[in-house]
């Protein structure tokens, strides 16, 4: 006997993970370009360091005359959008993955994505980059977890358990 053959057991059809799935191909874009953007963090913060020669490593010093400094504000705006993105963007692809398993609509799945993605993006440059005043960081942070949360919570009712 096969699972096929049980009533009421639901299997995952392979065809939700491959590039023939909209869902997945737009899932796996949105995932690469918020990769990069983590990374792109990184560098962002290693550059506000050397600018403002703020260095947390005494090896890191450019100059005798320099010391070890911790609470550069600039420095550690960027840290704090970097950790911000941890927080956030790597939820994202968990549920967003597993969004993608449960078949969603190709129209509200990839309009989801993009949400989290832009909303990602213009939070750091809100935040770490061109700082603008609040509501403006606060409104792209709840797009994105509202989007999240949307999703987690649409695979827990998929899941059913």
């Amino acid at each position: 006997m096969h699972a096929k053959d049980l009533p009421g057991l639901r299997m995952l059809h392979p065809e939700l993970i491959s590039m023939e799935n909209e869902v997945f191909r737009v899932y796996l874009g949105w995932t690469a370009v918020l990769v990069l953007k983590i990374f792109a963090m990184g560098i962002l913060t290693g550059l506000t360091r050397f600018v403002t020669a703020t260095f947390a490593n005494p090896e890191d010093l450019m100059s005798p005359k320099l010391k070890v400094k911790f609470d550069d504000p600039n420095v550690e705006r960027v840290r704090r959008a970097h950790r911000n993105d941890l927080e956030n963007i790597v939820p994202f692809f968990i549920i967003g993955l597993l969004y993608t398993l449960t078949n969603p609509s190709v129209f509200l799945a990839v309009n989801l994505f993009r949400a989290v993605g832009i909303a990602r993006i213009v939070h750091t440059i809100v935040y770490a980059v061109v700082v603008l005043p609040q509501p403006s960081r606060a409104l792209s942070f709840f797009v994105a977890l509202g989007a999240t949360v949307y999703m987690a919570l649409q695979v827990i009712a998929a899941a059913a358990f």
